[in-house]
């Protein structure tokens, strides 16, 4: 459910989401019981319900994020037309609205143009023109900007570079650095710790999947080594990005110190690769989820530095209910599982999550 005020007219809109969640209405309501339906849009499994909109104050019309396409793109609405209009397009996806400035009929937004495992922020006119990076470096960025848009915070890591924190301009240009820890840093320089790398496993269709790896701290590959894997695999999820801390990054050093590989995939139905990579799995949670993984087990048993009677799989959550699956259906590759928070029967979870996607 969401409720929103447009700013033009004083008027609540409304949204309605239908039961199978592949139709989404805006409802317009001037508050004395008049309603009608001003936007509509129908996805052939479901609609992604977001935040990623902007309600104009200057005229009737909002900016929003759509799959219509394939992929997540900025659109600029007409209330009073009912007309539609794309403002970003290509084989990438927007991620978020960062801020819509009427006055130079500018959007500010992140998208995932560089690269899925990427983040950077842009500018755009509202027709679509004049786009500019803002934050070209790659790796990951987040971004926080002022009111009136003149400077923005941003927040810069890499996966094995901790965050700065700087103060921009509008144009991108670096003024002052709040945070950049050092300290962090040096501490870091005090453990023998793996680097991670970012690297790519076919699945048993020959799709490069997007993973990173940790390998024990002076590696050598003559040696038979114990892989880890862990997974999320859950409906636009996001496990492997260019972004430094991702969950139990700590452990996981711990655990390559102690001589084990630790390795991450995002396969089928994970997101930021278009809707036909995240939809594929609509109706059917965990077939193509687990086949990837189970590919990705096999495709390192073949490695001559893993040991490949000791391949484990590890999830929270959707990612226990996949690693449950892993150890019954890849039974002959994995000799464990840790499922913890699985997901065991559907007809026992939410219906809002279990039916948008089943």
């Amino acid at each position: 459910p969401r409720i929103k005020m447009n700013p033009f007219n004083n008027h609540l809109i409304i949204y309605r989401l239908n039961r199978l969640q592949n139709k989404l209405e805006l409802l317009d309501t001037d508050g004395k019981g008049k309603t009608q339906v001003v936007f509509e849009e129908t996805n052939p499994s479901y609609v992604e319900v977001n935040d990623h909109i902007y309600f104009f104050k200057k005229e009737n019309g909002f900016v929003y994020t759509s799959e219509k396409d394939g992929f997540n793109h900025l659109y600029v609405y007409n209330l009073d037309e009912r007309k539609s209009k794309a403002i970003t397009s290509g084989s990438w996806e927007v991620t978020d609205v960062a801020g819509v400035d009427e006055d130079t009929r500018t959007v500010y937004y992140i998208s995932a143009e560089t690269s899925p495992l990427e983040r950077n922020a842009y500018r755009i006119g509202l027709d679509g023109s004049g786009k500019i990076s803002l934050t070209p470096d790659k790796g990951w960025n987040d971004v926080f900007f002022s009111k009136g848009f003149n400077y923005f915070m941003k927040k810069f890591s890499k996966i094995n570079t901790p965050a700065v924190y700087t103060i921009c301009d509008k144009k991108g240009k670096q003024i002052r650095t709040l945070k950049d820890n050092k300290a962090l840093r040096e501490k870091m320089q005090e453990f023998n710790l793996s680097e991670l790398e970012l690297i790519q496993v076919p699945n048993g269709d020959g799709v490069m999947l997007n993973g990173w790896m940790i390998k024990p701290y002076n590696f050598d590959d003559k040696k038979e080594h114990p892989l880890l894997m862990y997974q999320y695999s859950g409906p636009g999820s996001q496990e492997v990005k260019n972004q430094f801390g991702g969950r139990d990054f700590w452990w996981y050093q711990m655990l390559a110190q102690k001589g084990y590989i630790i390795v991450c995939v995002d396969g089928t139905g994970t997101g930021l690769r278009g809707q036909n990579f995240k939809k594929k799995t609509y109706m059917q949670l965990g077939k193509y989820e687990s086949d990837d993984q189970i590919a990705v087990a096999n495709y390192f048993a073949k490695q001559t530095y893993v040991d490949a009677k000791r391949i484990g799989i590890w999830g929270w959550s959707y990612g226990g209910y996949m690693s449950s699956i892993c150890i019954l259906k890849g039974a002959n590759v994995f000799k464990t599982a840790i499922a913890v928070a699985p997901v065991t029967n559907w007809r026992f979870y939410d219906n809002i999550y279990t039916e948008r996607f089943m």
